[in-house]
């Protein structure tokens, strides 16, 4: 059972920056596909970039 439980653990912590990534409203489109690839070949890296850096262009919405 505790094992059960670890890997389920360790596939929501694992699948945590694409949760996030993908339900952020601070990027859309290209650019949010862009931070997707960068977390799976860059690891988390990516995703600490992305929760300091996102977005990367202006929104046309905030002109």
């Amino acid at each position: 059972m505790f094992a059960v439980f670890t890997v389920v653990l360790l596939a929501v912590v694992w699948l945590l920056p694409f949760f996030v990534i993908l339900g952020s409203k601070k990027t859309s489109g290209k650019e949010k596909l862009a931070w997707v690839l960068g977390v799976i070949f860059v690891s988390w890296f990516a995703w600490i970039f992305y929760l300091l850096l996102a977005p990367i262009s202006k929104n046309k919405e905030a002109e």
